[in-house]
């Protein structure tokens, strides 16, 4: 066996170079192209949705089967369906402001997946690298990587069954953290795409490479006078609940005004949650939070394994437990975002001391993300979502989902950006406009000097043509795809010695 071969790092410095010779090939398709590649992705990737929600639930013991499918089918052919009519390739001239926009694709991007979700944002980040022309590499959170890599190699027969260029989609097999920070540093990386724990995305920033990336989410949710209790208890039962509780915008801690918050406590109930007397409430704190930090255990574990757990018992039909506590403080652990369908409540006199409540939320964790509030108010809203130091706040909809786009229309998306008070790089959803860059060809504004009809000449169509397809290497062949990588980062080479 080769000295490359034997070195993980040096074996994927080389899936980054052979991305990049994809990335220039891919630079040149159409609009057509690319769009056919795209659905024939996000047909391929729908397809195995439920296959790879089990695989993923299987292999690292979070989360719901049924609700990773949903968040797959959403991050596949709900991705490609909701950016059909974008285009992302091809140049755009304006001429009432003399300006033509040529689009220049990002061409490398390094993929970080994590644990909690890894299907579904391994999909939405293929599907975003592949309508913007880009090659992707993807490194899969260790958990989850028998999951992830079933998917990409999927993924990646489909796109090049459909006319990518071969390497367009690569995935790391066996991730390292020292192989991630090595690839996050490589001068082949573009741009990192970086979801994950704060750590990673720390690392991410560090890397001396750009990158998007994402802070932890804490989402506080009030409840006032005005609002259907009704549909507010439902709604947050079923939020909760989702993929017990993996998405970071899940609610964590729930916020009523004083006047309605018996009644809502009743209908929390009837939706199926379980309300914690003052003892059930102390020992699933002690449980949650041993040395005052959260206990992995319960991760992505449902209510009733949460509650058996911490030696409660609770009744059959519970989804999600609710732990009432009096402060929201740094030092009120259960303030904090908890990962699995346990919701902190909080009651307050009013409105406005439910709204510092909030904020409070926020600054022990999370400010940037995002909150909710079920209010049929207008004033209330609008003073919620002016106070709340946050980037997304939803009404009257399930937080979990209305952030992430799936019940909102919010740009639908698997990695939320937190903006300045987050320590992110982008404030918005991730969506594929974040991975392409537009060159401005701007003409005088003297309208003596003509700019040229840009729409009748269409200069791009004289594109070079996408190079024919490589015969394909068998997949069981290593050494034979090794020679194969490195004769094409040879031809490469010689392309840049007689430029």
């Amino acid at each position: 066996m080769t000295a490359v071969q034997d070195d993980p790092v040096a074996r994927a410095r080389m899936m980054l170079q052979a991305a990049q010779w994809a990335a220039a090939e891919f630079a040149a398709y159409d609009r057509d192209a690319t769009r056919r590649i795209v659905e024939a992705v996000a047909d391929a990737a729908y397809e195995r949705a439920g296959e790879y929600a089990e695989l993923a639930v299987r292999e690292t013991g979070f989360g719901v089967a049924a609700h990773k499918r949903t968040k797959n089918e959403i991050a596949s052919r709900g991705i490609a369906e909701h950016y059909r009519d974008h285009d992302f390739v091809t140049p755009r001239p304006d001429p009432d402001r003399r300006i033509l926009e040529i689009p220049r694709p990002a061409g490398v991007i390094f993929g970080l997946t994590p644990s909690t979700n890894p299907v579904s944002t391994l999909y939405f980040k293929v599907l975003l690298a592949l309508m913007t022309r880009n090659a992707i590499v993807l490194s899969p959170h260790p958990l989850a990587k028998q999951c992830c890599v079933a998917a990409t190699r999927v993924l990646a027969e489909a796109a090049a069954a459909a006319g990518a260029p071969r390497d367009a989609i690569q995935i790391v097999d066996e991730p390292s953290i020292p192989l991630v920070e090595a690839l996050m540093g490589d001068v082949n990386t573009s741009v990192i795409l970086a979801t994950g724990g704060t750590g990673v995305v720390r690392a991410a920033y560090s890397s001396g490479n750009p990158a998007l990336g994402v802070g932890p989410g804490n989402a506080p949710v009030v409840v006032d006078a005005t609002a259907d209790l009704s549909r507010a208890a439902r709604d947050l039962v079923a939020s909760k609940a989702f993929d017990n509780s993996l998405l970071c915008s899940s609610e964590s801690t729930l916020i009523a005004e004083a006047a309605i918050a018996p009644r809502l406590a009743k209908e929390l109930q009837r939706a199926g949650a379980h309300l914690c007397t003052p003892e059930e409430r102390d020992r699933l704190r002690k449980f949650l939070f041993p040395d005052d930090r959260l206990n992995l255990e319960v991760v992505g574990k449902d209510a009733r394994t949460v509650a058996s757990m911490a030696g409660l018992r609770v009744a059959p039909r519970t989804q999600v437990l609710l732990a009432p506590i009096e402060l929201v403080v740094a030092e009120e652990p259960l303030a904090r975002e908890k990962m699995c369908p346990v919701l902190a409540v909080a009651v307050r006199p009013d409105a406005g001391a439910a709204i510092k409540a909030a904020q409070a939320v926020l600054r022990i964790a999370g400010a940037g993300h995002s909150a909710a509030i079920h209010s049929g108010d207008a004033d209330t809203v609008f003073a919620f979502a002016d106070a709340v130091d946050v980037l997304r706040v939803v009404v009257n909809a399930p937080n979990s989902t209305g952030v992430a786009g799936f019940d909102t229309h919010l740009a639908p998306t698997m990695t939320v950006g937190t903006g300045f008070a987050g320590r992110s790089s982008i404030g918005e959803n991730l969506e594929p406009g974040h991975l392409v860059n537009w060159s401005r060809v701007a003409y005088a504004k003297d309208t003596a000097i003509a700019f040229p009809d840009y729409g009748a000449l269409r200069p791009w169509e004289r594109r070079a043509a996408p190079p024919a397809p490589l015969p394909p290497v068998p997949s069981d062949d290593a050494s034979a795809a090794l020679r194969e990588q490195i004769r094409r980062l040879v031809l490469e080479e010689l392309r840049e010695l007689v430029r």
